[in-house]
């Protein structure tokens, strides 16, 4: 049914539905204090990190950051879309979904409108190729080429392979032609309009490959030539359906195959995906002629923990793994690995699983370098690590790869491993590492008392839910508290702690604060607050999901070991009242340090007079700021 789903319905049914029911169907859970814990269902571990909070109805992984509420869970557990996922948890409740008539509906609905015959039409264009490779006179090239290859029928069925008869207007008219037609069919990218406006087939004498997205649905197609003609494989053009860098051809029917993935395979062809998984290894998948990117592996990296990257060990080969190694070292949170497997020069997957089975392509899978390995491997490569200068050349060029990793656990063990190969101190390549303050905190909020940003100190203690986190000093008075990098951050956790104390705020104070930090989005959830009081913390999670912004608020949700167990609404007040001052207080700063560049001797008396005042009121504001509380 068309139409938007009201928030407030979603509002609704997360508060009616328990999240530890809806969780422990598919995942035990254990009582552990006042919250639930598991082994996370979304990496792999030894020692539960996994907690769920039944207050709040949210839930939390310390180890990989996974976090959100009973919608997101299902959502990523059962790889379900949105309107799916809510019909799951609506089914259950005994609800009725609502749909609402919306501008940003009525856009979804044309969108749909518009897309639902493409998607419609590209599944007769299989089906059509396919009756083509079981009937069509010349498709005896295709079968042998498919039958040398050692593809079964049963496999070529099973990824729904088909032929591509040679001809300029096989396809259309094979559909039963029409002006409509060839103008979808030309849309879809599967006729070639050109400059002359001559309209012919695509894909002609070729085998083709269906590409089907995650739900299913054929979205484009791959073509392998049997003659002569260039290119020797051609892949369908962007279109409104298909975007190439979004793709991964063969994580539909890996996804089919295995209920749950441990890992993923990313190889370089079609016929690498499919021989892998006639011979049983049916989690590879392919890029869509592009190199791997960010938007794949975190695709991938919401199904399972590892991504194994094989390639041909030539230097094209090297080459694309480097690219891969680019990719992925920003997707690189905690509890996620990425390996890398290089096949002797000539063969690829296809070649080895055909000679060797099963069993000796799995062995060599087990052999594959880990991301850290690779890495330093490239960066030392002709380098004399026995000199001085080789070691510090090294770390010179590794440091830039591993700034982008993201903050956590995994980044500090590659700086430890990159000191132990260097030789170097620690603390001397933190030193490096390090950004300058005005690279590390915003101008508006490089208050002179402030210090660097820290990261979570690891996953709580077993039985952290009954010890009561110890009292901070009210945040006015310190540095914003370990865990969160700026005070934003340490009001917004407070918040999704007690979502009520939202109305303790005026609408002046938040005018104020959306250059400090995280402050927009404070701001934004504290409106949220003012114009939906009764929100939960899992309402307030189920807003911002699906963005930079919903990670974020997942994280410090999870943090709820750094709140203290009283005093919540004080602590709220005095982290506001500071926020508040910042921006006039490094208005100040700024404008003693414009003076002070100046040369004393040269200052006018008036710029003199300037800098006194300034430097009495910053005095005053300091010492009023670290007055003791009563």
């Amino acid at each position: 049914m068309a139409g938007r789903i009201p928030q407030a319905f979603l509002d609704d049914l997360l508060d009616r539905v328990d999240i530890v029911e809806v969780i422990d169907r598919r995942v035990k859970l254990k009582k552990s204090g006042k919250n639930y814990s598991a082994c996370c269902p979304f990496h792999e571990e030894r020692t539960p990190s996994f907690s769920v909070n039944p207050d709040k109805q949210f839930y939390y992984c310390f180890g990989c950051g996974a976090g959100g509420n009973a919608l997101t869970f299902l959502m990523e557990y059962e790889n379900l879309e949105f309107p799916q996922a809510v019909e799951n948890l609506a089914s259950n409740a005994g609800m009725t979904i609502p749909r609402e008539p919306s501008s940003s509906g009525h856009n979804a609905a044309q969108q749909e409108a518009s897309t639902k015959p493409l998607y419609a039409l590209m599944e007769r264009v299989s089906s059509f190729y396919q009756q083509q490779l079981r009937n069509h006179p010349q498709a005896h090239g295709a079968i042998n080429y498919l039958k040398a290859r050692g593809l079964s029928g049963e496999i070529a069925k099973q990824f729904s392979l088909g032929f591509a008869p040679p001809g300029w207007d096989s396809l259309h008219s094979g559909l039963g032609g029409g002006n409509e037609l060839r103008e979808l069919l030309i849309k879809t990218g599967m006729l070639v309009k050109n400059e002359n406006g001559k309209v012919y087939d695509r894909f002609r004498d070729r085998v083709v490959f269906p590409i089907h997205d995650r739900r299913g649905r054929v979205i484009a197609f791959g073509g392998r030539v049997l003659g002569d003609d260039k290119p020797k494989y051609l892949n369908s053009p962007e279109t409104e359906i298909f975007h190439k860098g979004r793709e991964l051809y063969g994580l539909y029917h890996a996804r089919q195959n295995m209920r749950k993935l441990d890992r993923i395979l990313v190889v370089e062809g079609y016929m690498d995906v499919i021989a892998l998984a006639q011979h049983g290894i049916a989690y590879a998948t392919a890029t869509l002629g592009t190199a791997t990117s960010n938007t794949h592996l975190e695709r991938v990296y919401r199904l399972c923990p590892e991504v194994i990257f094989c390639f041909d060990g030539d230097e094209a080969g090297r080459k694309a793994a480097a690219r891969a190694l680019e990719a992925a070292l920003p997707c690189m949170e905690d509890g996620r690995q990425a390996k890398f497997l290089f096949l002797p020069e000539g063969q690829d997957p296809d070649d080895v699983v055909r000679s060797g089975g099963q069993d000796h392509f799995e062995a060599l899978l087990s052999q594959a370098v880990p991301l850290e390995t690779f890495l330093f491997d490239v960066v030392a490569q002709g380098l004399d690590l026995a000199s001085l200068d080789g070691r510090a050349r090294m770390s010179k060029l590794a440091l830039p790869y591993i700034r982008q990793l993201p903050e956590g656990v995994y980044r500090q063990l590659m700086f430890q491993a990159l000191a132990q190969r260097t030789g170097l101190e620690l603390s001397s390549l933190m030193l490096l590492e390090a950004p300058s303050l005005t690279e590390r905190l915003p101008a508006s909020t490089s208050a002179p008392d402030y210090e660097p940003p820290t990261d979570y100190d690891g996953p709580p203690e077993p039985d952290h839910a009954q010890q009561e986190p110890p009292q901070p000093a009210h945040f006015t008075h310190q540095a914003p508290v370990k865990g969160y990098s700026n005070l934003a951050q340490a009001a917004i956790a407070l918040v999704l702690h007690q979502p009520d104390i939202a109305q303790l705020i005026s609408t002046d104070v938040e005018d104020g604060i959306d250059g400090v930090g995280d402050g927009q989005l404070l701001r934004e959830l504290l409106q949220l607050l003012h114009r939906r009081p009764e929100s939960s913390t899992a309402m307030l999670l189920g807003h911002w999901y699906g963005t930079d912004e919903g990670k974020l608020l997942s994280r410090l949700a999870g943090q709820e070991r750094l709140i203290p167990a009283t005093a919540i609404e004080q602590q709220f007040l005095d982290t506001m009242a500071a926020l508040s001052h910042l921006p006039h207080r490094s208005k100040l700063a700024a404008q003693v340090d414009k003076l002070k560049l100046t040369n004393y001797t040269e200052m006018t008396e008036s710029e003199k007079q300037r800098l006194k005042d300034l430097l009495q009121e910053k005095m005053q504001r300091d010492a009023l700021r670290n007055k003791p509380k009563r």
